[in-house]
């Protein structure tokens, strides 16, 4: 007779309803793949929008193109690839952010929550204006750019065109994007965003 202390051992292994036995793979929702190119290249799209003057197609473009996946061999390579994929994409939305003036804001998120797919896209938005938030709110803006790829236009997507605002404006302007998204999307947004799995 062998000793055996069976208050070691796991029961809920052995219960098939159990909750440790549960796939949580299947609480996040499939994402397609997105490669390098792709981001880029829909950068190069946003920023063309944004110099034709249709700043709300810009953001409509970005918003549609969230990069939840990506396509490289590896899970930690993909890991890795993805981060910088994101962090492009974090730079391009900032840049059309930064772009609208604060009396068009309302007006162009009331459109864009009433056209098809706009609660989701408002969303996303919430989603890439805390991710804005957690990167300027970093001590050193020196530690946050070394994390995005070059730009080819020369200088960095994080700030203002002038380049002498710093993080506070950023912040600034990432807090009145908030609030106008609060009163149009309710507070609902916050909470679908604070539960999706996903992130940009």
């Amino acid at each position: 007779m062998s000793l055996q202390n069976y208050r070691l051992i796991n029961i809920d292994r052995l219960d098939p309803e159990s909750s440790a036995n549960f796939d949580v793979s299947t609480l996040s929702a499939a994402v397609n793949p997105v490669s390098s190119a792709d981001v880029q290249s829909l950068a190069g799209q946003v920023r063309q929008l944004l110099r034709g003057g249709d700043s709300e197609g810009a953001l409509q473009g970005a918003l549609e193109n969230a990069p939840y996946g990506g396509d490289e061999k590896g899970k930690a390579d993909e890991f890795i690839f993805l981060g910088a994929m994101q962090e492009v994409h974090l730079a391009t939305v900032m840049e059309v952010l930064q772009s609208i003036k604060q009396s068009e804001m309302s007006p162009m998120l009331t459109r864009i929550y009433q056209s098809e797919g706009g609660t989701e896209l408002l969303d996303v938005l919430m989603k890439y204006l805390y991710k804005g938030m957690s990167h300027s709110s970093q001590p050193s803006s020196a530690s946050a750019s070394k994390s995005i790829s070059p730009q080819p236009t020369g200088f960095s997507q994080m700030h203002s065109r002038s380049g002498g605002e710093g993080g506070g404006a950023a912040m600034s302007v990432l807090l009145s994007w908030h609030e106008k998204l609060v009163e149009i999307a309710g507070p609902g947004s916050i909470i679908r965003v604070m539960t999706d799995r996903r992130i940009v």
